[in-house]
């Protein structure tokens, strides 16, 4: 089982950003998946998640209206897009999964909540 966050990198204040949450040795689409970033002395913080399986997304307050988060299911992979990118922004960016959630809702769930994480992809915004 893993999970693979990639896409990280240097990117331009005001421009876009695609990460990408790949998983093997497990269907992601039955399962609850988390979008979460952790900026250099801050605590993880959930920005994005899908409950269940054909749950529809929800965000975090922090990123609304900037965050979108999709899921292709053929190619076992969750996207984030966030637009707008700003130097607050800059964070490693981590997927994590709930098997076989139930969730009612998952944006305010603990980390400890998730069964599986996968490593980070570190995003820096900087001119």
């Amino acid at each position: 089982v893993q999970l693979q966050a990639s896409g990280g990198g240097l990117v331009q204040p005001g421009s876009s950003l695609r990460l990408s949450c790949v998983a093997s040795g497990f269907p992601m689409h039955y399962h609850g998946i988390g979008w979460f970033r952790q900026a250099p002395g801050k605590d993880r913080e959930g920005i994005g998640c899908f409950s269940t399986a054909d749950a529809s997304a929800e965000y975090g307050d922090s990123v609304k209206g900037r965050l979108t988060i999709s899921r292709d299911n053929p190619k076992n992979t969750v996207y984030l897009e966030m637009n707008d990118m700003k130097p607050e922004d800059t964070a490693v960016y981590f997927c994590a999964v709930k098997y076989g959630s139930r969730w009612s809702g998952c944006i305010n769930r603990q980390l400890l909540e998730y069964d599986f994480w996968g490593q980070g992809t570190l995003v820096t915004v900087s001119s």
